[in-house]
Order: structure tokens, then sequence, then C-alpha cells
């Protein structure tokens, strides 16, 4: 079994002896695509691996030997396009079936995956094409998103290798034809062109409250940091099928949607919707015999307003949550409806699952549980003094003595920024929250105002950046104002330029002006008029203060 040569303790009578006993055999080298993909495409062809469905009435089914055959096909093709190892490759490929083909072809040619979502403006490609060195970018064929990477090409100054997998346009090359008559096998890459554990893999922007979008830089090990994932926390099985509700363009994709999945033998799911209907979801799940399932608190409290028959979903074995904080009445209701505990989880873009609700662990509606192993997690105050039962501070992990299989590599490109979190063997998360007599942690918020939203991550840097080019703003700050639906919406404080005066109208010009300005998930909800903003002595915005005023006295945008 292929999940024994990576986990030789596998089963545990506790929740102390899992922490404890659990290891991960990392191989001195380790590919996915060719240790996992073509080791279970040899061993069990037929095996399903990605249940695929869209709102149009399509369904597929791939089978490991199928993601072989395609991945191999896809190495070639853009291996003889000029992708080389280390090269940085874009993709945008929202829940459409080719990324998992591109993703392990550019895991076979040791390129580097850089997962992004459709909704960037042209700005946004931009700054990625530049910080990244983006080389080439594979995207889905919607008009609107090549029409914005071609402007941000025209921009950087230099030509891009573009691909895209719905239809043909000027200056890109076609997918499927591209595919027409490629060898199904990939040879290994050799000598120079061997690939380590330690080279670069994966590149995830994620926001942040000062700067642009960090990057976030994983190595070949890093499949193997989400076998907790997958088989203890959500629970796994062989000839399962396991959905995680996320766009391929987040980081969540890669905790639910391929590695630890795959290892541990279970098929994937991909519901590859435009607009997300709650109904339609649950009639996805029944029709395909979902068995587990993750999504972030905003999906279900969604789901648990459905009908109680929607609900009823014979297969389904394990849920568990992650994102954001979960309200204990979500808790209830889904467990009411469907008999089963929300599991809560936690982690970052920087690493895998460091806190869970794991088998061992009785739910605590609200609490994200306790470390996972591997982990060594603590919580602490501003000095780095580690604090008592129910006191809030910082979580850190701790990594002097071992560092967790699957924590990132640091941010590419800025070893400062890096140290500014990862220093003297301790990482800090810039997350708060508490830990109880037991040992369960409870999420606070995050200590850099980073805003969750419906499972986004929405830096406020980049919002007020946006508001501030519009001629009426003169000084603004973003904010989050919790949301029964969306765990938080987005609110923006603004001080006006003279000549202006706050109106409905002055509103909804804002918010259109955001979204054509950023990604349009991060316009503000939420605008609220006001003289001046609270500050610090030094000149600095106290959000805080922002967001401890009642938000009631704003005009809201439904």
């Amino acid at each position: 079994m292929l999940l024994e040569r990576y986990l030789p303790c596998r089963d545990f009578s506790s929740y102390e002896a899992f922490h404890r006993d659990f290891r991960i055999q990392v191989p001195p080298s380790f590919n996915f695509a060719t240790d996992v993909v073509d080791e279970l495409a040899a061993v069990q062809p037929d095996g399903k691996a990605l249940v695929w469905s869209d709102d149009h009435g399509g369904d597929a089914v791939f089978t490991f030997a199928d993601m072989a055959r395609e991945s191999a096909r896809t190495a070639n093709f853009l291996q003889a396009c000029g992708v080389r190892k280390g090269d940085a490759v874009m993709l945008v490929l929202k829940r459409r079936y080719e990324f998992w083909f591109c993703l392990l072809a550019l895991h076979r040619l040791g390129a580097v995956a850089i997962p992004a979502t459709h909704l960037l403006t042209t700005k946004d490609f931009l700054y990625r094409f530049q910080a990244a060195k983006v080389t080439a970018l594979i995207s889905v064929g919607e008009p609107a998103v090549l029409d914005r990477a071609d402007e941000a090409e025209q921009a950087l100054g230099r030509p891009l290798l573009k691909i895209t997998v719905t239809g043909g346009r000027p200056g890109w090359r076609d997918f499927a034809d591209g595919l027409r008559g490629r060898p199904e096998r990939f040879a290994v890459p050799a000598g120079a062109d061997a690939i380590r554990n330690d080279d670069p893999m994966l590149l995830y922007f994620t926001s942040g409250t000062t700067g642009m979008p960090k990057m976030v830089s994983h190595t070949y090990s890093y499949p193997l940091g989400h076998l907790a994932t997958a088989v203890y926390w959500q629970g796994v099985q062989p000839g399962g099928v396991h959905l995680t509700v996320a766009d391929t363009g987040w980081a969540k994709a890669a905790w639910g949607k391929i590695y630890g999945q795959w290892i541990a033998g279970s098929a994937v799911m991909a519901y590859d919707y435009d607009k997300f209907v709650p109904g339609r979801l649950l009639a996805a799940m029944a029709r395909h015999g979902v068995t587990t399932f993750c999504a972030p608190p905003t999906v279900y409290r969604f789901l648990i307003k459905e009908p109680p028959e929607a609900l009823r979903l014979p297969a389904l074995r394990r849920a568990v949550v992650a994102g954001e904080p979960l309200n204990p009445e979500v808790f209830n209701r889904f467990r009411e409806l469907t008999g089963l505990s929300l599991l809560e989880g936690y982690g970052q873009t920087e690493m895998t699952l460091a806190i869970a609700t794991y088998p061992w662990v009785t739910p605590r509606p609200g609490s994200m549980g306790m470390p996972s192993p591997g982990y060594d997690v603590d919580i602490v105050d501003e000095d780095g003094q580690s604090l008592e039962s129910g006191c809030e501070g910082q979580i850190i992990i701790r990594t002097a003595t071992s560092t967790p299989v699957g924590m990132f590599a640091g941010y590419y490109g800025d070893p400062e920024l890096t140290r500014s979190v990862w220093r003297d063997g301790i990482y800090y998360t810039g997350d708060v929250a508490w830990r109880d007599e037991d040992g369960y942690y409870w999420f606070v918020g995050r200590a850099d105002d980073v805003i969750k939203s419906s499972g986004y991550r929405i830096g406020p840097f980049e919002v007020e950046s946006a508001l501030l080019e519009h001629p009426a703003v003169l000084e603004c700050a973003i904010t989050g104002v919790p949301d029964d639906d969306r765990g938080q919406i987005v609110k923006a404080t603004v001080v006006l330029t003279a000549g202006h005066a706050p109106s409905p109208r002055l509103v909804a010009e804002l918010q259109e002006h955001v979204k054509k300005t950023t990604a349009p998930y991060k316009y503000p909800r939420l605008i609220e008029f006001v003289p001046a903003l609270p500050k610090t002595i030094s000149g600095k915005i106290r959000r805080v203060a922002i967001r401890g005023e009642a938000a009631s006295n704003g005009d809201q945008d439904e």
C-alpha cells in the first residue's frame, strides 16, 4: 500500500499517542507526479482519481492511469514550448480538470507552479508577472481574463508563453491542439535537471496588511506534509470521494484537492460552478457519493439554510471546516441535520494543518482543536513569553528542534520579510488565539488585520490603495466587520477631499471603482464617511479603534 511507504505507523489509540508517535517518512528524493501518481497508475490504473462535474450537465471521471497519461502528454507539450526546470508558470484554471494535468506536468518538469484566481485585474497580473518572473501562463478561455492578461503582458514589456484550455485566440496556444500526438510517457529529469526535495515547487501569493501580496514558496516535499490533513482530519479512505470547496487558485486546493487524498487512495471531486448555489452543491455531492467534505464556515452557513431533505447525504461520513472561526449555531444546526459534528482545523498558506479536531479530540464548537503532530505550537505575548491558559496571544510554531514537513521555504525573493516572521527558531503566525486548560485552541483574530470574507483573504493595503486612487478619497482605512453569512465583510472608513460630500451615489461609485481597480471580491460592502481617522501619536491609523465603533451608521451594499 502506497500510504505505508510514507506513514510506517498509522494506527493510534489516543491523541497523545498520535501526537507523540506520528512520523512522515520523507525519501531522499520525492516527486509527487512520479512517486505517487505514476505508482498508483501502475498498481490501480482503474482507480478513481478525479470526479469532475459542472453546472452545465458535464460529468467526467478520471482514473490514476488517465492522470499519469495526460500529465505526461502535457509535460511533453510544455517542454516542447520551452518550459524548463525552475520556470515560473501561472495557472488560472478555476475548477477545470485541466488544472490537474498541468500541475502534475509542472511537477514532472521541475517547474514552479503559481496557482491564481481568475478574478485578478490587469494590475494584479502585472505585479505577479514581475514579482515571480513568470515565463508562461495557462488560463481558462474567458475573454475578460485573457484581455487582462494580454494588457498585463503588454505592460510587462516581454513576451510570455500563453496557453488557453478553452479555444484558440491570437497570441495564445490552444491546449488541446498542443497535446495532440504527444508521447504518453515523460522521462524523469536527470543530471542538472534532476529535481531535489528542496527545489521550489509551488508559489502562492497571499495578502498581507503592508505592501503587496507575499509570495509563499513551497518545495517538492510539501505534498507529504498533508498526510495528517487528509488521513486523520478529513478522514479520507481508499475508494472514497473527497470534496474540498475551493478554487484551484487558492492554497486550500493543495490541502484538499490532490496531495494527501491521492496518497491515501481517495478520489477527489471538483465541482465547477459559475455561481455558488447551495442546493446545486448538495445535489452534486449526493449524485457523486461524496464521503468526506471540507468547506469554509461561509459555505456551511448557506447549507444549513437549505431544506432539511437536501442535507440527507447517505455517503457522507465526515465533514471538516477551516478558514475562519465557526459559529456554534452553525455547528449545532449541521449536526442536527446530518448527525455529523463539524471538525475544525487551522493552518496557513505558509504551512499545513497545525491545529485540528482530530478523531480522538471531542469537538468543542468554536475551538480549532489541538496541535498537529510535528507542530510545536504555543501562545506568546508581545515579548515572546509563553502565556498561561485563558490568555490571548500570538500563535507561534517552534522550529529550533525540527521543522514540520510542509512548512514553507520562505517568501520568494524576500529574505528580510521571511526573517520578520521566522527567526531564532520560531515562526510567528500573526494570528491571535488562546488555549484553555484542556489544551484546546480558540481563534481570536488576525494580528495583522487581514480580513477573511467568504473564504477569501483580503489585505487592507490593496483595498486602501485602490480607494486612494479615487479623487474623492483623502484618507481611508479598511477593516473587517462580522457578518453572519460571509464571516466578515470589508468596511471602508473614508475621509473625503474638499468639494465632495457623502451620498449613496458616491458610495456606489467608490464600490465600483474598487471592483475595477482590484479583484471584485475585495470591494467594501460597507462605507462610512468620517471627518478624520483615529491615529497614534506617530501617525499610524488605529484600526482597532475603528473596529470598536458601531458600523450601523454606514451605507451598506447588499
